[in-house]
């Protein structure tokens, strides 16, 4: 059965599918990450564009809760994030695009939250 998301807002955001694929800044057009279709539950992110502009997207499903926030940190396979508990990739951030982020996902096998921030 297909997952259908509860709440999607893109600000000054695109993405290249319903809820995943590519990232891009709507100002500019870079591409500035890739969020991943299955493996999450919840996704916010905010940003400043090297282009000056701030995005914001925030994509959560039905079906989506979480355990608990983990402290853990993302181990890196192929340029993704990935969960640190089953490996699943998450998403990648193309940080020397963005002046700073800030985003939380919840990975849908582990359920657990994580955080990351770049000021």
């Amino acid at each position: 059965m297909a997952r259908i998301p509860k709440v999607k807002e893109l600000i000054n955001t695109r993405l290249a599918s319903t809820y995943g694929g590519w990232i891009y800044c709507d100002y500019c057009g870079q591409n500035i990450g890739y969020l991943c279709y299955v493996t999450y539950d919840h996704f916010t992110f905010d940003y400043k564009c090297k282009c000056g502009h701030h995005g914001h997207m925030h994509i959560a499903f039905q079906d989506s809760n979480y355990i608990k926030t983990s402290q853990d940190k993302f181990i890196i396979i192929k340029n993704r994030l990935c969960c640190p508990h089953d490996h699943s990739p998450l998403l990648t951030i193309f940080s020397e695009k963005l002046e700073d982020y800030k985003f939380e996902i919840v990975c849908v096998e582990c359920k657990r939250k994580y955080q990351e921030e770049k000021v």
